[in-house]
């Protein structure tokens, strides 16, 4: 069942703006491996796409060219005179050929999908792709569109290039995981319907992965689906953490190994804790792997708040690479009712918790809308303060420090059912944001907000902190 185009508006937008110029456009377009970029770009360009070639993964370079000269063949329809090019330059200029038979005033758009795999190696794949643009079509009116999901090789060796593709790029888009409302406008339009609450279920297990999205049967339950999904033998998602990571990165082993420190620790690692952790050595290498990381959408930084940079916090916020480690990986498949099961237990009520928090935080213009903030500036952190002999430590699970002189502590907790603050809990509270006015200084007003899937259950402790509550529907309210 083929889908149709959801959300992605911003990314249209570009694109036919793109079209729409009188100039020779080179798009830039990557993201995150399953997350829709081919899909983007041939939704909007299928009309006008003269040639398109996809990289071969782990190819050698003779395999590419190969393919490159079957891909020119097939869109030359024996219009071209094919022989077999010596060298990249020699293929881009059998391309240029193709380009010209087939002009015929309107824009052309040309697509290579997946470059970081055609251009691996030492193969001059990027010095044959920058004279094709700087000596030929910069001069046409084209469209030259690069995609990959290895996003930090994109922006390292095309966006941020300093040789022949430097400052070359007029347009990018880094194409994000749909939102809970794009998600859930996914799935209707699959007649598969869900209540909220089973929405984000499915979201904290898989994200908002278009191609996980589709393996989402109608008529079954979160649950169902989740078990077929994600752990039956045959099941799309059963190996998928396996291939994801070392499609993407050299020596992806490295990757995985910080991958796994983050999913040890809820509230995110600092850099010295990432590498005790993984036990990988310190150097340019961490740095390039969590730079790499963060690109491709697995991990966030966060800062904690009053903190200095040095201080920022990486945590791992990929759905899937989350629920894989703390559910999936090394457990044999025992039938239909197997994660309906371990939804029942201890590990589920903490790996929820760190899920839903994580929505939360990829949701914050939702949250800001939700509070009728949303045309003013915020930064969004944590708080942690460690106790001692002398004084009680504190934890506040994401701060929005608000230009209007206000923050907003937010408690974030995933329950099925109105939560029900009580009176040891309140205060609790209280002592909390005591210890936050006392250790940050700020004279700022704080206000408690409660983001939870049902709101919370109005009693005399919620009267008395004046807490303000957002419920799952407003976690739904578009970009």
């Amino acid at each position: 069942m083929e889908s149709p185009l959801i959300g992605r508006k911003p990314e249209i937008e570009i694109l036919k703006k793109a079209l729409a110029s009188g100039e020779a456009e080179m798009v830039a377009v990557y993201g995150r491996r399953r997350v829709g970029k081919t899909f983007l770009i041939k939704s909007v360009y299928q009309r006008q796409i003269v040639f398109e070639i996809t990289g071969i993964q782990h190819a050698p370079y003779e395999e590419q060219m190969q393919n490159f000269v079957l891909q020119v063949n097939k869109y030359a329809s024996n219009t071209v005179p094919v022989q077999s090019p010596k060298n990249w330059l020699e293929a881009f200029s059998l391309l240029t050929i193709l380009l010209e038979k087939k002009a015929d005033g309107q824009k052309q758009v040309v697509f290579f999908d997946e470059l970081p795999w055609l251009a691996a190696g030492k193969s001059a794949f990027l010095r044959g792709f920058s004279y094709f643009w700087n000596s030929w079509a910069v001069n046409q009116n084209i469209i030259v569109v690069i995609c990959g999901s290895a996003a930090s090789w994109m922006i390292q060796n095309v966006v941020n290039d300093t040789g022949g593709l430097y400052n070359r790029i007029t347009r990018r888009i880094h194409l994000s995981p749909f939102t809970l409302s794009e998600t859930k406008a996914f799935l209707e339009s699959r007649t598969v319907r869900m209540d909220l609450y089973q929405v984000i279920q499915v979201y904290m297990a898989m994200g908002g992965i278009p191609h996980y999205l589709k393996e989402i049967a109608p008529h079954k339950s979160a649950i169902q689906n989740i078990n077929d999904i994600c752990f039956s033998p045959n099941g799309l998602l059963r190996d998928e953490f396996l291939q994801l990571y070392h499609a993407l990165f050299v020596h992806a082993d490295n990757h995985v190994a910080v991958i796994r420190a983050l999913a040890s620790k809820k509230l995110g690692l600092p850099r010295k804790q990432i590498i005790e952790v993984s036990k990988l050595p310190n150097g340019g290498g961490m740095t390039k792997i969590l730079k790499e990381l963060t690109q491709s959408g697995f991990i966030s930084v966060f800062r904690p708040f009053g903190k200095s940079k040095k201080e920022q916090l990486y945590r791992l916020t990929d759905a899937y690479s989350l629920f894989f480690l703390h559910f999936m990986e090394n457990r044999p498949y025992e039938g239909p009712d197997m994660w309906n099961l371990l939804s029942q237990g201890q590990s589920f009520k903490s790996w929820s918790g760190y899920a839903f928090e994580n929505i939360c935080l990829l949701h914050i213009p939702q949250i800001k809308k939700a509070l009728g903030i949303s045309g003013v500036h915020t930064t969004s952190s944590s708080f942690y303060q460690k106790g001692s002999d002398n004084a009680k430590g504190a934890q506040i699970d994401l701060i929005i420090d608000r230009n209007d002189h206000v923050i907003n502590l937010c408690e974030i907790k995933f329950h099925q059912e109105a939560f029900a603050i009580t009176k040891s809990y309140a205060e609790t509270l209280r002592q909390k944001m005591g210890i936050f006015r006392q250790s940050t200084k700020t004279r700022k007003h704080l206000v408690w907000t409660f983001i939870t899937s049902y709101g919370i259950h109005e009693n005399q402790h919620s009267r008395s902190l004046n807490a303000q509550a957002i419920t799952m529907e407003e976690l739904f309210g578009g970009r």
